[in-house]
């Protein structure tokens, strides 16, 4: 590859920060004082040493701590300063602080029905197409500002599904259950220039993501989707 092919590609990696502290199992969402687990802080910092023969020159987080902590040690393997982006937070829930799950009653009470009418848009939170323009308008901020290296970007399991999910043109709405993000996993996007050329997972830390969010779950290392030119 010459040397101005090499200038053309540009690497953005979108990470899910690491396990958070969450004893009482709520649903956190936007709210403020939810930081990394012990675990959450190995998650980060065995992904730091994953990314560090590469050539990161920008590392971006979600303004939320979990976020902001998983990158630290990404930024600080690779002597940067860490940036923060408002594009990359969690999706806004009007459950949030709340518990909220399959399985614990939260369908049957009158109260939450109003919420559940269109799970399309979804009209518990903030719309799917809000989400695609946002991450969109931050993957290529951090593209143009890495051109030619590698950025990473710390975001949240919901906004990096339903980015990857309008790249890949798969629906926006889906069965949560089946999202392929886990815990300090990386979505990967490969520029060519401004358009993006493949869409690749991995899951550098998957030996310490707790067994029951593996459930199910095949290992997953390098998968790439690529598009034509």
């Amino acid at each position: 590859m010459s040397e101005s092919q090499r200038q053309d590609i540009t690497v953005v990696h979108l990470m899910r920060h690491g396990e958070v502290a969450n004893p009482d199992g709520v649903l956190y969402g936007r709210l403020p004082g939810y930081h990394l687990s012990e675990l959450g802080r190995q998650m980060a910092d065995r992904v730091a040493e994953h990314l560090a023969s590469r050539d990161v020159t920008q590392v971006i987080a979600s303004p939320l701590e979990r976020a902001q902590e998983t990158a630290t040690p990404i930024a600080k393997a690779h002597g940067l300063d860490l940036g923060s982006d408002g594009r990359l937070i969690e999706a806004e829930n009007v459950f949030q602080g709340k518990t909220f799950g399959v399985g614990d009653g939260a369908l049957r009470r009158p109260e939450n029905w109003k919420h559940l009418v269109n799970p399309f848009k979804p009209s518990w939170g903030e719309p799917y197409v809000e989400q695609v323009v946002r991450m969109m308008g931050a993957l290529d901020a951090a593209k143009d500002a890495a051109r030619g290296h590698e950025a990473v970007l710390v975001s949240h399991q919901l906004p990096i599904w339903i980015v990857r999910s309008f790249v890949e043109r798969r629906r926006l709405w889906h069965d949560p259950r089946k999202r392929q993000c886990t815990l300090a996993s990386l979505t990967t996007f490969t520029y060519r220039g401004d358009k993006i050329v493949s869409v690749g997972y991995s899951e550098p830390a998957r030996d310490l993501v707790p067994s029951h969010l593996l459930a199910g779950a095949k290992p997953v290392k390098g998968k790439s989707k690529a598009f034509g030119a």
